[in-house]
């Protein structure tokens, strides 16, 4: 916890001090990243049209975690990255009513300074990683690399043992724990 508030520190102040411009489609000032700092996706994460929402649905072009994106900009309900080397853009949306997150800590659950260690989970785990898929008996911890974090409004804690997500705008799916681990997937 201590890290993410500390890069959640550190992203507040360099908005501070890199300053503001106007975004001329929504006319709300954006914070512009001169040197487009490199991140990590911190989960394998699934964008449409050149879109993620934080909702989180499971559909769409796989980003696998640990996948290098600079930060073009970032401002109350939205950050641009560009994938690296690729240079494809890609617009974060935030939906602060499911999310519960001001953009700046939804930010820092999608994309960290440093990539995320997979030595740390088993070889089933880090497959289901980097495929962006949950199986029976991943940890917690394996789910969240996996497919991110669900949505607060159905899933207010990371310490129950179901959390909701959304195959897409129709369909959830539930992660069932037993013990720390994935014992079930309800779609």
């Amino acid at each position: 916890m201590f890290r993410k508030n500390y890069i959640l520190m550190l992203l507040c102040l360099a908005v501070l001090a890199v300053g503001c411009k106007k975004d001329l489609k929504s006319g709300e000032a954006a914070v512009v990243v001169p040197q487009a700092q490199v991140y990590y996706t911190q989960f394998s994460l699934f964008q449409e049209q050149n879109r993620f929402r934080t909702t989180n649905y499971r559909k769409g072009q796989l980003i696998p975690i640990n996948t290098p994106v600079a930060l073009l900009s970032l401002d109350t309900d939205q950050a641009v990255l560009r994938i690296e080397p690729s240079g494809q853009l890609v617009i974060i949306e935030n939906v602060q009513k499911f999310t519960k997150d001001a953009m700046p800590i939804a930010f820092s659950k999608i994309a960290g300074t440093s990539k995320v260690d997979l030595n740390q989970f088993s070889a089933a785990e880090r497959e289901s990683i980097l495929a962006g898929q949950v199986k029976k008996d991943m940890s917690k911890k394996a789910v969240l690399a996996a497919i991110g974090y669900p949505p607060q409004h159905v899933t207010p804690s990371l310490d129950s043992d179901d959390w909701t997500y959304w195959s897409n705008l129709f369909n959830r799916f539930v992660v069932k724990f037993k013990n720390g681990k994935v014992d079930s997937i309800v779609e």
